[in-house]
């Protein structure tokens, strides 16, 4: 028996549970239609929530400063790898989040990675949010802080757990995703700011599918709920709404300047490409410069989601752009993204471990980039498959 034997037998029981990632391929620009192995289809999966990701002015920032400075900074941040546009970038994403100061990574991954392990160790602990992201629970595990989860956006049994525990830790976290990203529910963030006040308690909001979403203009879930100056520490990424690349930590000043020195991957990976820079700092000037782009948005949402629920379709609990349609059983979401395929609409099934076991759904991300046609395209099929695997009437 070959030593990887045991990896074949995995993979093929994957498939026969309906867990089996099938991975399609993007033959063009990311928008509100995708060219999807050989196929036009219309684009239900993507985080482009803007529409940015092909925006023109953010192509041109992207090759005027290839032009200018090159591609690859070619080193860590903290050797030879921070450019002028870094610099930069980082002004200017603290100003647009109204904090003192930020700092950016490869990745809004990378960006929980390097702040929870700076920011608490193994006599410390964290009290997390049981649907976190899974960059967050690795953060976490990596710092090798007592991990304690409360029950999902449920400030009581966050204060159950505190009470409970606080006093036998040298220093605590509170880590909490904004929006979370499989259900498109929103955290309750006065009410736990509110507690980290009460028990004198870092708190620190992932904020990657709020950015561009949420707030003024898509200043993000503080700017929400007015918070600003609150929650010590907000970890994003340019990756969904700024349709780049990249992550960001904002906040106070001294816990930025501590991530300079001691967040490991600004200290072993080497810089953000200076295209991406560029990208980025021209999608903050289409931010600052109109709220059309995220008012579109809502507005597509909004219409989407009523129309999906007065078809039948149960869209969870969502509050968001981000629309689950809930299914179940993980065989009869993959035959559901299937179905919508052949019609034409590209919207992948998502399974456990990504979700819990029997909350498969097919997850639709809307995006300012969509017409009234393309939704109304969207809705007929989603009506057309639904009826035919009776998942509604």
């Amino acid at each position: 028996m070959s030593k990887t034997d045991w990896i074949q037998q995995e993979i093929e029981t994957l498939q026969a549970q309906g867990l089996y990632n099938r991975i399609r391929t993007i033959e063009s620009p990311q928008g509100a239609w995708l060219v999807v192995d050989g196929r036009r289809v219309l684009n239900f999966c993507s985080n482009n929530y803007l529409g940015l990701a092909n925006h023109p002015d953010i192509v041109n920032a992207a090759k005027k400063s290839a032009e200018a400075l090159g591609i690859g900074p070619a080193a860590v941040r903290s050797i030879a790898g921070t450019m002028t546009l870094h610099v930069e970038l980082e002004k200017r994403l603290a100003q647009f989040k109204g904090v003192e100061a930020a700092i950016t990574f490869q990745s809004g991954f990378t960006a929980n990675l390097a702040a929870i392990p700076a920011l608490v160790g193994k006599e410390d602990v964290i009290f997390s949010d049981k649907l976190n992201h899974a960059s967050i629970i690795d953060g976490c595990r990596l710092s090798g802080a007592k991990i304690i989860a409360y029950e999902h956006n449920d400030v009581k049994s966050l204060e159950e757990q505190i009470k409970a525990n606080l006093n036998q830790y040298r220093r605590a976290l509170i880590v909490t995703d904004g929006v979370f990203s499989m259900d498109g529910d929103i955290a309750p963030l006065p009410d736990i700011s509110e507690i980290a006040k009460k028990y004198d308690i870092l708190l620190m909001v992932d904020d990657a599918h709020g950015e561009g979403v949420l707030g003024k203009g898509g200043r993000g879930i503080v700017d929400h709920f007015g918070l600003h100056g609150q929650v010590d520490v907000e970890v994003g990424t340019m990756s969904k709404a700024f349709g780049v690349v990249g992550g960001i930590v904002a906040g106070k000043s001294v816990i930025i300047e501590w991530l300079r020195q001691r967040g490991r991957p600004f200290l072993f990976s080497s810089a953000v490409t200076v295209p991406d820079a560029a990208a980025c700092l021209a999608a903050i000037d289409l931010l600052e410069d109109s709220t059309q782009l995220v008012d579109k948005l809502w507005s597509n949402a909004k219409y989407f989601k009523a129309e999906m629920k007065r078809l039948g379709f149960n869209t969870g609990v969502s509050e968001t752009p981000i629309t689950p349609i809930m299914l179940g059983e993980a065989k009869l979401a993959q035959e559901f993204s299937r179905e919508l395929f052949d019609e034409g609409v590209f919207a992948m099934a998502i399974g456990y471990p990504t979700v819990a076991q029997g909350r498969a759904r097919i997850r639709v991300m809307i995006s300012a980039a969509h017409l009234q046609d393309d939704l109304n395209k969207g809705l007929e099929a989603f009506g057309k498959v639904g009826r035919k695997l009776g998942v509604i009437q």
